[in-house]
């Protein structure tokens, strides 16, 4: 039997019309392997979780550099969690102040990616993640 690709969900919540990153992020994903499905911009924090139980993904990457990082992540959390989806991992990429890490890390995110992030720290960090939740892709 082989091995599943790791599933990678990318998604662009609230009103943040910017999704160069996310973009870079996904075929870097790609170029390493895993599966990206990427939802486009403007997502409510409810397509996003509804998105990432329908695909059936390992990980979850949000981008966002609106500013409402603190509202938005807390939210698909929840909704993600509430929907049977605990074990998957939740990254957040983009414009994330350092004072906002520790409760975005509180609220359940696994990883916080700036600007400038190497993208083989972010693959490396989604393998990592991903064989602790049982794919080793």
């Amino acid at each position: 039997m082989t091995e599943q690709p790791i599933r990678v969900l990318i998604a662009k919540p609230g009103l943040d019309g910017h999704d160069r990153g996310a973009k870079v992020i996904a075929r870097a994903l790609r170029d390493a392997g895993m599966e990206v499905i990427y939802t486009g911009l403007r997502q409510t924090p409810e397509m996003v979780a509804e998105a990432a139980l329908q695909e059936d993904v390992d990980v979850v990457g949000l981008s966002i550099l609106s500013g409402a990082h603190l509202a938005l992540v807390p939210r698909v959390r929840q909704l993600m969690d509430d929907s049977g989806l605990k074990d998957v991992a939740l990254l957040v990429g983009g414009i994330i102040p350092d004072e906002d890490i520790t409760p975005l890390k509180a609220a359940g995110v696994s990883g916080v990616f700036g600007p400038g992030t190497n993208t083989e720290d972010i693959v490396a960090h989604i393998r990592q993640v991903a064989a602790r939740s049982g794919n080793n892709g």
